[in-house]
């Protein structure tokens, strides 16, 4: 479990009101119907985002997270990837999400990226960026490779499994934000990765957080305040120098 259902996210450094927002369902090419949050800017900071959550699916700490993008100016959707087994149920603190999570495939999570995607491209001509986070962070790296055309990829202590044997076809740029005492995934693991984006010649930016565990972003915040507001300069740099 990834984190608590009494947790909010860290929040960034605030850029804009919050416009038009609220829970949506969006339709993937394969036809399939999916939750999916809006979070639009008032004040645009010329990007927008598709947001994945981790392993649990859309829990209510994914629509706050969308939230706290669109306060620093970044156009979000957020996006539920379990809609082809688990319908448009609730995923709250009862939702088993291990046979849903077993399920999916990587094609499926870039069509309800590229439905996201588009839902963005309705609103604007910003670039669109994804970040995901623990299994869907790994997700987040592998959608670098694919036609969704992504300005940057980032992902929060996703498996470089799910990513690596799409290296080579990888076109955008990745953001790996790291914990550095992440059980899930061995210190070993992240530097292959790493490595075998540097020998590719990939555009990427690889930041450790010494001794955080994994999910620090997104359960043990106020333990971690000072890797959470690192790890947002992190990201909103990364938009930046990338939009």
């Amino acid at each position: 479990m990834c984190f608590s259902s009494d947790q909010r996210p860290p929040l960034p450094p605030r850029s804009s009101e919050v416009g038009d927002h609220g829970s949506i369902v969006l339709t993937a090419e394969d036809g399939n119907r999916f939750a999916a949050y809006d979070a639009v800017p008032v004040t645009r900071r010329g990007a927008s985002l598709v947001l994945l959550p981790d392993i649990r699916g859309m829990h209510a700490f994914y629509t706050d997270l969308a939230l706290a993008f669109a306060t620093a100016g970044i156009d979000t959707v957020a996006l539920d990837p379990f809609g082809r087994t688990a319908g448009l149920t609730a995923r709250d603190d009862d939702f088993d999400f291990q046979p849903h999570a077993k399920a999916l495939e990587p094609g499926q999570v870039l069509a309800d990226a590229r439905a996201s995607a588009a839902r963005l491209q309705e609103r604007s001509d910003d670039p669109v960026f994804t970040l995901g986070f623990c299994m869907f962070g790994g997700h987040s790296w592998r959608l670098a490779s694919t036609d969704l055309g992504a300005a940057g990829c980032m992902g929060f202590y996703g498996r470089p499994s799910t990513a690596a044997d799409v290296v080579d076809q990888m076109r955008a740029p990745l953001l790996l934000l790291v914990a550095g005492d992440d059980r899930a995934t061995s210190p070993q693991e992240n530097a292959a990765f790493d490595q075998a984006l540097t020998d590719a010649g990939k555009e990427h930016k690889t930041v450790i957080y010494d001794g955080a565990p994994h999910s620090f972003f997104d359960r043990s915040y106020t333990q971690w305040e000072e890797a959470c507001a690192d790890a947002w300069q992190e990201i909103l740099g990364f938009v930046d120098a990338h939009r």
